[in-house]
């Protein structure tokens, strides 16, 4: 009945409903050629660097050009990107999953003015506004999450590192030099929001220190049950502490137990993780989403520690560069880093990569699920 009184009619459902009420519809914005032929492509190819194109059953073809973007933008860029779009694609535009920037053309004529174009636009430095790569068997643009900008978990910061690896791999986003297509992603923390358990190299943000307890506060800022609760690996109890002569509600941390993945600060404040000397960065490495040759895999830990250092993080691009030239010269074609990894033997790829092996990085996490479960999507019958 209380539909009835707001004026809803239920023998006609459809009378005076507003059904748009979100965004627009996503077709709206599709190019013509790409409605004409939306489920209806035969194949699509790279016919050069940062170029595709798609074919459909009817003949007509879509030319993309792929262009680096960035996480974060200014008006003024974006309002940039859109003049390009308009100049040469009809208004029309996509981004990738990767910060990509996609533009679209119907002819293949008008392929290499758009580069041309895209070529040209330099900040005053003289950097690339639109870089042209990150096709095909590239390192294409680095996923990563916020860092120091505004996350409140960081062990590291997010756009700093990620700008200093793309520039000394510059080389390898504009051309196809490697064996197969190489993904780096990055997280600043433990949480991992920037997938980097299943990226070829990964950068991640580690605390080394459990929480600091601010005792004093920690009961009045906080809901204890829900940090204790926060906590993956029950590290966190109920604690009792004496403050000034008066016993207060607290927590005790089990620092045995701590994983440092700061679940407890996101619940409570006054359990902060961040800390100068004890913050750094980890490398990981062979992990895929890709069931192509071999089964996915997770990243491992191939450098347990690198610490810090703006702005230019000198320790984590040297480490990665050694890994993506160690690959380049020593991979098969179509081998992903993993794949080359477990090929040649991990002992192997600590040596040609130049990196130090060390009882952190002891590959122990197995259990019965490891042998009694079926963990691959490639079963075998």
């Amino acid at each position: 009945m209380a539909f009835i009184s707001s004026g809803y009619n239920p023998d006609k459902p459809m009378e005076d409903r507003i059904s748009d009420i979100g965004p627009q519809k996503y077709d709206q914005f599709y190019p013509p050629v790409i409605a004409a032929n939306k489920g209806k492509w035969l194949y699509h190819d790279i016919i050069k660097p940062a170029v595709l194109v798609h074919v459909a059953e009817s003949g007509d073809k879509v030319f993309t050009v792929r262009a680096g973007g960035a996480r974060l933008m200014s008006t003024t860029h974006i309002r940039e990107i859109c003049e390009i779009a308009e100049k040469h694609c009809d208004g029309y535009l996509r981004f990738t999953t990767r910060n990509n920037i996609e533009f679209m053309v119907d002819d293949e004529s008008k392929v290499d003015p758009l580069i041309k174009d895209l070529e040209s636009r330099k900040f005053d430095g003289g950097s690339f506004k639109f870089p042209v790569g990150g096709t095909g068997t590239s390192i294409t643009n680095i996923v990563h999450t916020q860092g120091w900008l505004h996350c409140h978990t960081p062990a590291t910061d997010a756009s700093g590192p990620v700008k200093a690896t793309m520039d000394v791999l510059f080389d390898y986003f504009q051309e196809h030099k490697l064996p197969a297509k190489l993904r780096v992603s990055l997280a600043c923390c433990l949480n991992m929001c920037g997938a980097v358990h299943c990226s070829d190299i990964a950068i991640l943000g580690y605390h080394r220190k459990p929480p600091m307890l601010d005792h004093e506060y920690l009961d009045k800022m906080c809901e204890i049950p829900l940090a204790i609760a926060a906590c993956p690996t029950a590290a966190i109890k109920p604690s009792k502490v004496e403050i000034d002569g008066e016993k207060v509600n607290s927590v005790a941390v089990k620092n045995e137990r701590c994983m440092c993945c700061g679940n407890c600060y996101t619940m409570c404040p006054a359990m902060p993780l961040a800390d100068q000397e004890g913050d750094g960065i980890v490398i990981m490495a062979g992990g895929k989403v890709s069931n192509r040759i071999s089964e996915p895999k997770f990243s491992k830990v191939v450098v347990a520690f690198i610490p810090n250092e703006p702005p230019r993080w000198e320790g984590t691009t040297e480490c990665i560069l050694n890994m993506v030239k160690a690959y380049e010269k020593g991979a098969n074609k179509y081998e992903r880093l993993g794949e080359w990894a477990e090929r040649i033997g991990w002992e192997r790829f600590f040596e040609v990569c130049e990196l130090e092996f060390t009882h952190h990085l002891i590959d122990d996490f197995r259990d019965p699920a490891y042998y009694t479960w079926r963990q691959s999507t490639q079963f075998k019958f």
